[in-house]
């Protein structure tokens, strides 16, 4: 294709005002000076979890308290992250703004090495009184950002030695030979590339972990031990909190109780509906699996472009993303328990989230790291005590990156004037109504990533019927699209798993001049006005 003129130009980062000088409330903000009237928050954020849950039409998933709290808060059916990969999703949330801002676009920009004054959310929330703490990932492995909280980055006492507290938590197992063996697969990779840096060379071990234990001996359900002595300290301050769980499962390795194992019978679980390439896509727009691969006992796995996963292996994989997503469904039944015991439920906004999907078969792929929809498209759920309506569900258009603004704005603290996201309050009262006429991520393709060994940029736009896509050549260097080479267009409401890429139909020429307008106009052009 020839040069396309458009080019994706990341703004300079705007700097947070001082909270001296924020003075003018944004509409619909009421700024409560009384720390006892100010709503505690409890954001939970879940690794690698699509909206593979009970409360979104699963049908094989048992995910009981998920479900329940579906039940006491609203629904977000068609919320979509900024970009299907840990770093760039969590860094959109936590500053409010987007990848072109941000300068994060995939896992290794670190957004505080890229702009070393940014102001989180939690940061914001301190300077307006709040109490602030973190647990768990929060930011991407290793960026605890101790700047953003009065108490960071805390962990389970047993997690604490100097031979574990730089460990990732995903990296954990539990059975003595298999910890055996992880320990001698490190070692003759760390002597084949001592630069394995990532993680101390742990990362990425054996892809899954049956262990019949208790929920505790898992980092998670240690973790979730702690956080419950945390909310009844935090109960006993007059100072309202801001609290940051982060859960690390379902991530790979799927390593979770065997309990939660039994749950589910391998054999009779449904297999993806999907499992080929989108009719007519670019090959650059699948992810290349390496995550998967990266796992010792799937060194073998390919690209799906020519690659067919085995059904015993896709059996089993499936089967431990279940028992992990159950393992966390019953950490946050735990919390919202103790919530309730401590009476924290009637004056605390509790939002949980999914910082991206994650494919278990479709597109003949496995893991994140996508423009697809199901990578794209996130669980999230927001509770207001104030605004209770059971089992509301919200069929608009929204992103993730509308959480920092929707919590000041439910918090009663000034929105910071930069947000590149919207308050989502007046859907919390009228979950019918539509602020946004589409949603917006990217994906940077790697070199590794690629067949070809080049790198691409993906800018992709989700409307109330379509999804489109652009594709560019991407120079890493000055952070710019060049050439256009590829596009793509789903349309949703015929073809919903995303199977035909119809953008070279001769009769959508006109709707995929239309819908590239739209995509180059940008997010703000898309925010509703009335």
């Amino acid at each position: 294709m020839k040069k396309n003129s458009f080019t994706f130009n990341r703004r300079d980062f705007i700097k947070f005002t001082s909270a001296a000088s924020i003075a003018t409330l944004m509409p619909g903000c009421g700024f409560l000076s009384n720390d006892k009237e100010r709503l505690n928050v409890l954001f939970v954020i879940v690794d690698d979890l699509r909206p593979e849950l009970g409360c979104y039409g699963s049908h094989e998933i048992k995910t009981p308290h998920f479900d329940a709290f579906a039940k006491d808060a609203v629904m977000f059916n068609r919320a979509y992250c900024q970009a299907a990969a840990c770093a760039p999703s969590r860094a959109s949330v936590m500053l409010g703004m987007r990848a072109e801002t941000t300068g994060v676009y995939s896992l290794g920009d670190k957004f505080r090495e890229i702009n070393p004054d940014a102001v989180t959310m939690p940061q914001h929330f301190h300077k307006f009184g709040y109490h602030t703490v973190s647990m768990g990932k929060i930011f991407h492995n290793h960026m605890p950002d101790p700047v953003s909280f009065d108490e960071p980055d805390l962990k389970p006492p047993q997690y604490m030695s100097p031979e574990l507290i730089d460990r990732d938590p995903e990296s954990f197992y539990h059975d003595e030979d298999l910890k055996k063996e992880h320990a001698e697969v490190r070692a003759e990779r760390l002597k084949k590339n001592p630069n394995l840096s990532y993680a101390g060379g742990w990362a990425y071990g054996r892809s899954w972990e049956s262990f019949d234990g208790p929920d505790n001996a898992f980092y998670d359900g240690a973790q979730t031990d702690m956080a419950l002595e945390k909310l009844k300290e935090l109960s006993d301050k007059k100072q309202p909190f801001y609290f940051a769980l982060g859960y690390y499962r379902p991530h790979l390795p799927f390593v979770a109780p065997k309990k939660y194992w039994d749950l589910y019978d391998r054999n009779n679980l449904s297999m993806a509906s999907n499992p080929f390439l989108p009719k007519n896509s670019p090959p650059l727009a699948i992810n290349s699996m390496y995550e998967l691969g990266a796992c010792y006992d799937l060194e073998w796995v390919g690209h799906p472009a020519a690659f067919q996963m085995p059904e015993k292996t896709a059996r089993l994989l499936k089967h431990g993303y279940y028992a992990s997503v159950s393992f966390v469904d019953a950490c946050l039944g735990r919390v919202m328990n103790r919530l309730k015991e401590l009476g924290l439920d009637k004056n605390t906004i509790v939002v949980v989230w999914g910082d991206h999907g994650w494919k278990l078969g479709e597109h003949n792929s496995w893991g994140k790291q996508t423009n697809y929809n199901i990578d794209t498209r996130v669980p999230l759920f927001i509770r207001d005590p104030r605004l209770h309506r059971e089992g509301v569900k919200c069929q608009q258009l929204i992103e993730a990156v509308d959480l920092f603004p929707t919590l000041c704005d439910l918090a009663g603290i000034p929105i910071p004037d930069n947000m590149e996201g919207i308050s989502l309050k007046p859907m919390l009262k009228t979950p019918g109504l539509a602020l946004k006429s589409a949603v917006f991520s990217h994906y940077h393709q790697k070199p590794r990533s690629t067949l070809d060994g080049k790198r691409y940029m993906g800018y992709s736009m989700v409307t109330s019927r379509y999804h489109y896509v652009e594709w560019y050549h991407w120079d890493d260097g000055k952070k710019i699209a060049t050439n256009q080479v590829g596009m793509e267009l789903y349309d949703n409401q015929v073809d919903p798993e995303e199977n035909i890429n119809i953008a070279g139909n001769p009769e959508n020429v006109e709707l995929v001049s239309k819908l590239s307008k739209q995509l180059k106009a940008g997010w703000r052009a898309a925010v509703k006005s009335d």
